[in-house]
């Protein structure tokens, strides 16, 4: 993850808030035992974590870890089958469900949001 273009700036109130690949973000610090990215803002001066905006914000599972819980999640398994392949609680599995899942519902509606209209209307 070295390269910065696939980021945008976290800062609702930055001029370059949600555009990416514009050159204004570098890497200011590590912090934390995975050695998260504290990323800068040159426009706007703002400090955020790489994983601002995403369901791994503010977790205290290993990166690895909560990679494997997602993948288990959607290659079937059930929440407490994935809690007990992977030493964890059922409980974190499912909060790390529920985040992926607004995640996800998020994304899709910015996505159909910022898509172009279909001249032919709805389908039906």
């Amino acid at each position: 993850m070295d390269d910065l273009a696939h980021f945008c700036c976290q800062n609702p109130d930055c001029p370059r808030y949600g555009q990416r690949g514009t050159g204004n973000l570098s890497v200011c610090d590590r912090f934390a035992k995975g050695n998260h990215r504290l990323l800068y803002c040159n426009a706007c001066k703002a400090r955020f974590s790489e994983f601002k905006g995403t369901p791994l914000f503010n977790s205290k599972l290993p990166h690895d870890k909560a990679i494997a819980i997602l993948e288990h999640l959607a290659e079937g398994c059930g929440v407490r089958q994935t809690a007990r392949l992977l030493g964890v609680n059922k409980d974190t599995v499912t909060r790390l469900a529920l985040l992926a899942g607004q995640h996800a519902k998020d994304t899709h509606d910015e996505l159909v949001a910022f898509s172009p209209l279909d001249p032919r209307g709805p389908i039906r």
